[in-house]
């Protein structure tokens, strides 16, 4: 495996950090005979797979779900344009193998684990899928193997799971293998933020573990950035969703703020952005969703708990994105009594249920929140997203989306999420339409939460 020309080591001042991160953002490893397993091919593992074979080195996709290969196989999953004309490559010439059996990893130079650590119900987190990757790896692995974790955990995951489990196997990390932590910064449905843009945090157990998973990383990003250990690299990670959660919970504070006050949260946010420095505009909305805000966070607050450490800025900042859909429900009920209807019995079309523009996933996405609650409260609830053919309530509730609405058979519409290059002009037709997004220009009418 080629050297990595950047690999910076945390211990100047931020300023020169971020020069240095510019001026490596050209370089590139050389690629050589190498191999590489991942485990675990969801909205993370299958870009890092394809990520990899678009700089020569090949892979096998390791996935519990034959009903994912399945789709991987077919193409029917979520990705952009190119990473599609990419996956039809791989799965062409063998350069992604994909298969069930972890067995397969003892043939490989390095692992990447990239499963999901969701949260329950109760915002506990869910290891088990993690556990599970890991002990397999674990299993598997062999003297000579780079092993890189990269789903996002609480601090001490990377040692308790591979570490640990490696030496009482038998194999010394440094000496047999080398293990490291670098998590991932995938950003669905955003062209922009693209793998080989975004710098990429690593954290070795020692100096030649971060070495060593710095080439590796190398493969996928032009800027690497390695810090003292896994741990930090992991706190880290937590920090920056922590950090995005409690300002989008901010910005929907300020959002509340201005409708009491009548003003555009939008008009206000955009202006307070125009500040060059010490600002980071962030827009409100109906909710937070996806794989990281609304769980990372949690993490890190679960293994504050155990030793009674306080944390109530991150505490505040959740309890406020996990009330949102609420009052997004509530406006609902405001708006209706304001012109004279009723919650219940009211026909009500929810507008984009993913949980963000351009993506067809509904993990997280507050829109379930809300059509559940609706339906709770009596309301006929359905909804239209032309990327979401079906949504699953949590009590088991099955919609089909609607096709082809038309505005006038619903007393509100509510906007959730607008997708990219989709016609909505019908919904101006629509007697009510609340906009959760604070940006559907599409109705004159239309009122803010």
């Amino acid at each position: 495996m080629a050297g990595l020309e950047l690999a910076l080591a945390v211990n100047g001042p931020l300023d020169d950090v971020r020069s240095r991160l510019i001026q490596g953002a050209a370089a590139a490893p050389d690629t050589e005979a190498l191999s590489v397993g991942i485990v675990g091919l969801g909205y993370v593992g299958l870009p890092t797979a394809l990520g990899l074979y678009a700089r020569g080195v090949p892979g096998i996709g390791v996935d519990v779900s034959a009903e994912r290969l399945a789709a991987i196989r077919t193409g029917a999953v979520d990705l952009p344009d190119d990473d599609r004309t990419t996956l039809s490559a791989a799965l062409a010439d063998g350069g992604l193998r994909l298969t069930r059996d972890p067995a397969l990893l003892s043939d490989v130079d390095a692992v990447v684990v990239c499963v999901p650590t969701p949260v329950d119900r109760h915002r506990v987190p869910d290891t088990s899928a993690l556990r599970a990757a890991c002990a397999a790896v674990v299993e598997h692995a062999r003297a000579g193997q780079t092993i890189v974790l990269t789903s996002t955990s609480y601090v001490g995951t990377t040692r308790e799971m591979l570490i640990e489990p490696l030496r009482d196997r038998g194999l010394e990390v440094d000496r047999d293998v080398c293990v490291a932590f670098s998590p991932e910064r995938i950003d669905p449905g955003v062209p922009a933020h693209r793998q080989r843009e975004t710098p990429r945090l690593v954290g070795g157990e020692t100096p030649r573990c971060a070495e060593r998973a710095a080439r590796l990383i190398g493969y996928l990003t032009d800027a690497v950035y390695t810090v003292s250990t896994p741990e930090a690299a992991e706190l880290a990670k937590l920090y920056e969703n922590v950090y995005r959660a409690v300002n989008l919970a901010l910005a929907n504070e300020i959002a509340d703020i201005c409708g009491n006050l009548a003003l555009d949260p939008i008009e206000v946010t955009s202006a307070a952005a125009t500040k060059p420095y010490g600002f980071l505009a962030c827009f409100p909305g109906p909710g937070v969703g996806g794989h990281c805000i609304p769980c990372d966070p949690h993490y890190l607050l679960w293994q504050l708990r155990t030793s009674a450490h306080p944390a109530p800025l991150i505490e505040q900042a959740m309890t406020a994105i996990a009330a949102r859909p609420r009052r997004v429900v509530t406006r609902a009920v405001e708006l209706l009594a304001e012109t004279g209807g009723a919650l219940r019995g009211a026909r009500i079309l929810v507008i984009g249920v993913s949980y963000k523009p351009g993506v067809r996933d509904l993990r997280g996405s507050s829109a379930v929140e809300i059509l559940a609650e609706l339906a709770r409260r009596g309301a006929d609830v359905h909804y239209y997203d032309p990327l979401v053919a079906e949504c699953v309530l949590p009590d088991g509730t099955r919609l089909r989306g609607e096709r082809a609405p038309h505005g006038g058979d619903w007393d509100l519409a509510l906007v959730h999420t607008v997708h990219p290059g989709v016609e909505y002009g019908w919904a101006a037709d629509c007697p009510r339409v609340l906009d959760a997004t604070y940006r559907f220009d599409v109705a004159s009418h239309r009122q803010i939460v």
